[in-house]
């Protein structure tokens, strides 16, 4: 089995020892699992907690861009001119309406990820490209794509730590699987200081056996860390896109923004 052990971090809030700036990957190539939604989330519950934070979209159908309020059709750099080397990354980020900074990103990524196949160096161009900008941030945070590509690899090779949202669903074994395979070969390969955090059920229904028992099979099968507390199933989270803000904003007394604010609360602890 691969092996998937945390590696202890000597401090809390441990930088990636390349920047000053503590790096998260959100991943899992199972798409509809809230990573998006946990991205935007996490980074204004951090920014409320008075951090600054940059969040980093390196998925080429742009939806945490769009869920933040920029239109990827507008926008002139991206990161996917950051990650061929044609622009800095300072040159891309944008502010959110909730102090929030993003390096966004546009469908032309998709090509530039194949472009990045064929070039030298692919697996740690995101990290070099954050070096310059790291320092300015507490933490940055980064949504993978759906798949298990250049670009999530990428990704992995430049975060300190990895956060797997996860629906309590049959398909979710065979994917954590796969994408804990990737992680062996990242740690062999570009990155051996990557610490997996653990598993942070969204959507979550504690009520239903099914949901429960899938937690179970999957923290105890890959001896993995269930981050908590479980992010509850609600129509808020779908909505708040459409106001280009996270739940935080558009509903935050609801009981699934404070689920995010005491995830960032445990992240912060960790």
């Amino acid at each position: 089995m691969t092996d998937v052990t945390p590696q202890p971090s000597d401090t809390p809030d441990a930088p990636h020892p390349s920047s000053g700036a503590r790096v998260l990957a959100v991943a899992n190539q199972k798409g509809g699992v809230g990573k998006t939604t946990t991205v935007a989330s996490l980074g204004a519950a951090l920014a409320q907690r008075g951090r600054h934070v940059l969040l980093v979209d390196l998925d080429p159908q742009a939806s945490l861009t769009f869920s933040l309020g920029i239109d990827p059709e507008e926008l002139d750099v991206s990161v996917r001119e950051v990650l061929l080397g044609e622009k800095e990354a300072s040159d891309a980020i944008v502010v959110t309406d909730e102090a929030v900074h993003l390096l966004p990103s546009t469908i032309e990524l998709a090509e530039a990820e194949e472009t990045l196949a064929t070039r030298t160096g692919r697996e740690q161009r995101l990290r070099v490209a954050l070096e310059p900008v790291a320092g300015d941030y507490d933490w940055i945070i980064i949504d993978c794509p759906p798949s298990l590509g250049v670009l999530t690899a990428a990704a992995l090779t430049a975060a300190s730590d990895l956060l797997i949202p996860l629906q309590c669903e049959t398909l979710a074994h065979r994917g954590v699987g796969q994408l804990l395979d990737t992680v062996h070969d990242v740690r062999t390969f570009t990155n051996p200081t990557l610490r997996i955090l653990g598993v942070l059920p969204t959507a979550y229904d504690g009520r239903t056996k099914h949901a429960r028992a899938v937690l179970e099979a999957i923290t105890s099968s890959y001896g993995l860390a269930v981050v908590e507390p479980a992010i509850p199933r609600t129509v808020r989270f779908a909505e708040a896109p459409a106001y280009g803000q996270s739940i935080l904003r558009t509903a935050a007394s609801h009981r699934g923004a404070q689920a995010y604010r005491d995830v960032a609360d445990t992240l912060l602890a960790s």
